[in-house]
This record gives structure tokens, sequence and C-alpha cells, in this order.
């Protein structure tokens, strides 16, 4: 019999059942014992769905309720020393203030999962790290499966790959230094597992698929050097797991490794098959990734079995059938896409397939294998048809979208005038102090406001009454933003459930799930609309929007745009015409959003790209074809932006240093990053490279209810002074508030503002900086107690 598993399941719940737990716990409204049966609950439906769907395996250690790379650190014992924490006797209050700060420490950096937009927690690791027996939480997990019938396989972020997205504070510390340890801690790990019967542990080491130096690779075989060569009482078998793209070492490297076999992905990467196929050692599993695990399309089941059954002729029961990465990174079931808030395009709907359904599509693969295609015709028939109906869909392609991206020319990518000359006239429009202190676009999604747009969505509350809703939460938000003493105000956003979503529900060529939800981190989920067809802008989409937060302040409002590039990333994106191509239809379409919103008076917006790095291709040789198109479609984006209409982006949770060079080719003039987590270090590369443009810092991290100090921004802002030009600087959080709540936001937001009107005075005190000719600095703003161990969340 042909064996199916997969690498992963979504944590999250087909309602977010996770994510309500989670954030009632931690406003405390209900008791750690609620969170921890909702989190049991949720795991026994995830191994259920695994074994109605005939897998050999039900997979364990992939569930976590933060993140599975904070467990896999708690689970070896190396936690940040600067938190105190016994990783032995690890707390539930405890495990959640690494991930979101305490009143003594700021939580853990942050940054993105390879190319994905799932966000980890960054290990700390440093010379006194010991990697001592850690929590226990992964045999218990073992324990649960096996107490509930299922074949237990779990899953655990490998040694190279731990190592690799783990950082340090300690300069000149190598972490390779602590590679023997680290190998004997998996090895004891191991150990355990045999000893509770595990027959299979995966072992994820997507940095397999980087280009690494020669340190790292020559520091392979240390890393697996303490575990025993063969399966049996110390160790169980070893599936070696790559994902995202194609291995980046010889066979031979990987075949004298303590291991018993190696999964592929083969939608991603299958050119790498045919290597691995005349290579695979006698006695390995090879486990094929053939079901998509990264995007909501159904399978060409046809195209997988012919890959397959070569395969399965020459190995037999060595081939194992799998997704090709984990299928966290899309959503639970088409199931609770029924009833009467369904939003699908029916016409969409039979064409994808989400978690649940992969599984189902697994299910087929294997039965045909070992049955013949006869036992799942039916099965086979209908994703036939399915493929069928959406190749020879006459609504997926606008030809009137396709001239006008074939007419696009190089002087439609380019500002009409240089940085210098964009800025003094920007200066001159705007009259802001040194300094202007802003946010990143969106305030709290309040109660009341998923309230009323719930309510609009049921057809409850008429549009004119949602719209006002929506205008008086504006006004609000402006008037908080006038009191703290903001330069550069935002509307707040309260009428956007989500940056993507928000204008993808306004551009043809897009359709929507109603539960279609993908955890981000943490808590936080996101809901990639579909990009189905070509893309098109009927008309504007923030306009009245913008003109309208505008009239209710003499200060400038930005207008606030989500870039092609994050329109793209945080889609699920047809795979029937190049991304290059699909960028273009989605800049063309944010060019006409610009131009309409300088026309109405907007001197400011902001074409928001945080996904920017994320879309980059993990080979460095596949970078300069990907920054060059990604290049192009932002600057069809803001090309047609005038010289005085100043062009803002923003970016956040990702390394920049390497593509210095492609970030400036953006020509934004004004770049936000975040920075706060990582005390600025993520700036050293922006003052070396000499960024040639404006730049904010984020000095406040919003990923966490802390709330920092005057003292904790203002030297945040010092030493960003020390990298940047004074006169460039901008001060603003890290990211959109939206999932902060108003107390702890307004109060940071107070500690910002203060803090940089003190280095204002200072600067200028210094002659670092001077107003410009005529300003007018907004008002001290009124200071107000806070403290940074403020919690409201």
């Amino acid at each position: 019999m042909t064996t199916t598993h997969i690498l992963g399941y979504p944590r999250i719940g087909p309602q977010r059942e996770l994510k309500f737990a989670l954030e009632s716990f931690w406003q405390g409204k209900s008791p750690a014992a609620e969170l921890l049966a909702t989190a049991a609950q949720l795991r026994t439906a995830n191994w259920a769905a695994q074994r109605d769907a005939g897998l050999g395996f039900a997979t364990v250690g992939d569930f976590a309720l933060y993140d599975h790379m904070l467990d896999t650190a708690a689970l070896l014992g190396a936690l940040p020393a600067r938190f105190g924490f016994d990783a032995r006797a690890l707390s539930l209050e405890q495990y959640f203030a690494l991930a979101r700060g305490n009143a003594a420490q700021p939580a853990m950096e942050m940054t993105k999962w390879f190319d994905t937009n799932y966000h980890y927690l960054v290990p700390e690791l440093d010379a006194a790290t010991t990697f001592d027996r850690g929590f226990d939480a992964l045999f218990d997990r073992v324990r649960e499966a096996q107490a509930a019938g299922h074949a237990p396989k779990p899953a655990l972020v490998g040694p190279l790959t731990f190592l690799w997205l783990s950082k340090s504070h300690q300069p000149g510390f190598d972490r390779l230094s602590l590679a023997p340890a680290l190998s004997k801690a998996y090895a004891r790990v191991l150990a355990r597992l045999a000893d509770l019967g595990v027959e299979w542990v995966q072992l994820d080491e997507p940095a397999l698929t980087l280009d690494l130096d020669s340190a790292w690779r020559d520091a392979l075989p240390t890393l697996y050097g303490a575990l025993p060569a063969q399966a049996g009482a110390l160790r169980p078998r070893l599936l070696l797991t790559s994902y995202f793209e194609s291995i980046g070492f010889v066979p031979a490297t990987l075949a004298a490794l303590p291991v018993d076999g190696v999964h592929l992905d083969l939608v991603r990467a299958p050119q790498q098959l045919d290597l691995w196929r005349e290579a695979l050692p006698p006695q390995w599993v090879l486990s094929a990734g053939v079901i998509d695990g990264r995007n909501v399309w159904r399978s060409d089941l046809a195209a997988a079995l012919s890959i397959l059954r070569p395969l399965h002729a020459a190995l037999g029961e060595r081939l194992w059938i799998a997704p090709s990465c984990s299928l966290l990174h899309v959503p639970v079931s088409l199931a609770a896409e029924d009833g009467a808030l369904a939003r699908l395009n029916p016409e969409v709907r039979p064409w994808l397939a989400f978690a649940q359904q992969k599984l189902q599509e697994l299910n087929v693969l294997a039965t045909a294998l070992d049955q013949g295609d006869d036992a799942v015709r039916d099965a086979l028939q209908s994703h036939s048809q399915a493929l069928q109906a959406r190749r020879t869909c006459p609504r997926v392609t606008l030809p009137q979208v396709r001239r006008r991206v074939d007419a696009l020319t190089a002087a439609d990518a380019r500002r009409s005038a240089p940085y210098a000359q964009r800025i003094a006239a920007q200066h001159a429009r705007l009259n802001l102090p040194p300094l202007p202190t802003t946010t990143i676009g969106s305030f709290a999604q309040t109660a009341e406001i998923r309230a009323a747009r719930a309510a609009w969505r049921r057809g409850e509350l008429r549009h004119t009454d949602y719209l006002q809703k929506m205008r008086e939460e504006i006004a609000a938000v402006i008037s908080k933003q006038e009191d703290i003493g903001l330069d550069v105000l935002v509307h707040g956003e309260a009428e956007r459930n989500d940056m993507v979503e928000f204008f993808g529900e306004q551009l043809w060529g897009y359709t929507f799930s109603a539960n279609g939800w993908v955890q981000s981190y943490g808590s936080r989920c996101v809901k990639p609309p579909i990009l189905w067809g070509d893309v098109w802008r009927p008309e504007p989409m923030t306009v009245d929007t913008a003109r309208h937060a505008q009239s209710l302040s003499t200060r400038p409002v930005k207008g606030m745009l989500t870039g092609p590039i994050t329109l793209l990333q945080w889609s699920f994106v047809r795979d029937d015409l190049p991304r290059a191509q699909v960028a273009l239809q989605l800049a063309l379409a944010v060019r006409d959003e610009v131009n309409d919103l300088q026309n109405a008076g907007i001197a400011i917006i902001q074409i928001d790209e945080p996904a920017f790095r994320e879309g980059l291709p993990l080979k460095r040789g596949d970078w300069p074809e990907y920054l060059d198109w990604a290049v192009r479609a932002f600057g069809v984006a803001a090309g047609v932006a005038r010289e005085d209409t100043q062009i803002h982006t923003h970016m956040c949770y990702s390394e920049f240093n390497d593509i210095l060079p492609s970030i400036a080719a953006l020509d934004a003039d004004v770049i936000t990053i975040e920075t706060s987590r990582s005390n600025m270090e993520l700036l050293d590369g922006f003052g070396a490279f000499a960024y040639p443009n404006d730049i904010g810092p984020g000095v406040y991290d919003i990923h966490s209810p802390r709330v920092p100090s005057v003292a904790e921004m203002e030297s945040l802002l010092r030493r960003a002074a020390q990298v940047i030009p004074p006169e460039r600087l901008w001060v603003n959080p890290d990211c959109g508030l939206k999932t902060r709540a108003w107390p702890e936001t307004e109060a940071a937001l107070r500690n910002l503002v203060q803090a940089a009107h003190e280095l204002r005075r200072e600067l200028q005190a210094q002659g670092r900086i001077a107003p410009p000719e005529g300003a007018q600095p907004t008002a001290q703003p009124s200071v107000r107690s806070t403290c940074c161990a403020h919690d409201c969340a």
C-alpha cells in the first residue's frame, strides 16, 4: 500500500477557534484550561481528518499555540537568556511572554518564514547556550495521539534550519560553534521519541534549499553527527524534509547522513526528481510532494499520476505521497464556505482545494496507484472536468487589460523628476517639521467596527448607515491623532477588513472566501483573496474616503494603498499566467488610484509593500529576474505621481540588506521599515548603503501589547540619527496598529511623539537640523503618565 502523509495541517481551526481562544486568554476573559481544551479539540479534529483520508500517519508537533520555532527552542532548552525562564518548567504565561514581551523584556524578534507570509520567532543563541533538556510538550502530544489510536509522525524543525534561522546578539559569536551541542540535543529528543514507540520522525530542513556558504554546508555532518547511524532503540527512522525549492546539496552528501528518507517539493522544484530518482539510497523512502501546499487550486491528478507511476513501479512501498509543504499555508476546508454567507464565485469554487480537499486528493492518488484508475474514476473525472472548465472560461481573460500591459514603456515606471527635485517640492508643499511623526496606516478594528461591517454584509445595515458609521470612526481617529500631536495623519482604515481583500473586492479578477483564513503569526490570521482572472479597476477605490478624511484636518492625511507586489504575494494567485504579468496588471490598477488621489488633492500617498522581499526566490540566481519585474511593477504604480506628491512605502519583518539596491530603485520618497525588535540592526544596512531617500525606522513594536517608554524610543531614535542624516528621518511605529487596543496605542503614540519632540529640540540645539523656512511644528502634545509595563491585550 502506498503511504500518504502531510507535513503539517492548519492550526487555527475552520472558524478560527484557536485565535479566539488565545485572545480571550490574553485578555483575561477565560482561564488557561479553556485555551488548552480548545487546542486539544483542534488537534483531535486535525488527526481525525488525516485518519479519515486514509493517511498513514497523524502528524504531531505541527500544532503550536503561537509558533513552531518557539516550540522547538523550548523543546531544546534554548530560550533567550534575557528572560530568565527555565524551559523545563515553562509556564503558559512565560511562553506567551517570549512571543509578546512583558514588562521587563521586549518580545523575541519576528520575521518571515522563508518566502511565505508566515512569521516565526527568531531563537536567540550565545556562547552560554547549552541546549539543556527543555519543554516536554512534544512528548505529551505523541502520547495524546497514541491514546486516540493514531500512529504519530512528529514533525521537528531540523538542526540545520534551526541554527540557520537563529541569531546572536553577542559580538563575534559564531552560531556554528554550537553545532556539536545542538546535535546532541536532537539525539536526546529522538531517543525519547523512540522510547515512546515512534516509528518515523519528520525533520524539516527547508534550509537545504538555500545558497548556503561553505562553512554552513561543511557543518551539516556535525549537525547530524550525534544521531545514531541506524534507526532502532536510540532513534526512530528519519524523513529529511525539504520544501519551497530544490535541495542544494548533491544526493551523496545527504546519503551520508543518519536518515532514512527524503521529501522533495515536486510542485515548486520538479526538476530535482530526475537526479534523486537515480541517486536515492536503496533503503530510503522517497516522499513525493505532488500536491501544492501553497496554493488553493485543484491539482491536475492526471499529471501527478504520470509522475508517480514510474516511481511507484521502481520503489513500491518506498514511495510516499504528500503535499509539497505543510498545509499551514492554505485554509482548512471548502466546507466552511457553504451557507447563507458564502462568498466564493460559484463558477470558481469547483476549481479549488483547501487543506481538507488536498487530503482527499492524496487519497485518490494513492488509490489509483494501488488499485488502478477504475477504483477512483469518478474523482478523476471530476478533477478533469474542473480543470477543463477553468481553462476554457471566457471570463478569465480581459483583452483591454492585456493590451494596456503590452503598451507599457520604461518611462511609465519612472517618476518625472529625481528625488532631490521632488523632495524640495514636497517640503515646500507640506511644510513639515524635522523628524516628522506619523503612523503606518491602520488603527484598532474595534468590536463596534467589526459588528457594523458584519451587519452590513448580512444586509441588516443599510449602506448609507454603514458609510456614516465609518465616517464617524474616521473623524474620531483624526481627532485622536491631532490630540496626540502627530504631524502626518491617517484615516485609520476602519472601512477595511484587510489590506489586500479590501482592494480585491473592488477589482475584477478576484473572488473571496468567507472562512478561508490562514495564520500569519500567533492569533493573527489573514484571509487571502483568490486571484483567478485578469485584473481591472472599474472605478476609484479610496478617493472619496481620502478626500473626506483630509477635509477634517489642516494636517496632511495620507492616502493609503496596498502595492502591486503585496497584492500579488498575499493573494492565492492564478497559476496559468506568469506572476510578472499579473503584477503589472495589479500595478496599473494601483497607478490609476494614485492618479485619482493626487487629483483629489491628497499630498501624501503610501503604497505599502510589506511583501516585497517575501517574493524573493530562495535561489540567488533567480533574484535578478524577480527584482527586475517587482521594481518595475512598483514603478508603474508610483510613476504617475507628480513631483510634489510624496510617495511613501512600508516594509516589515524581513531582512533587507541584501536587496538594498532594488529597494533604492523603487525610488519611494519615504520608506518606513520595522526595526524596533532588532534594536535598529536592520537600519545599519541602509546607512552603510547610503540609502538616498527619506526613511522612517520603526521605534514601537506593534505586535506586542507592551508600551515602550519615551526613553526607549528616544534611544532608538538616537541610534537611527547616527546612521541616517537626521533631516531624512521620520518617526513611526513598526507597522499598522489594527491589532492593538486604543489604550495601549494612545499611550505608545504619546510617548513616540514626546520622544521625537525631545530629540528634535536637542538636534536643533546642536545645529544638526533646522525647521524648514516658515514651518509651523505641531504643538507639544499633552503629556500623560504612561508605563512601559502597561499591558491591555
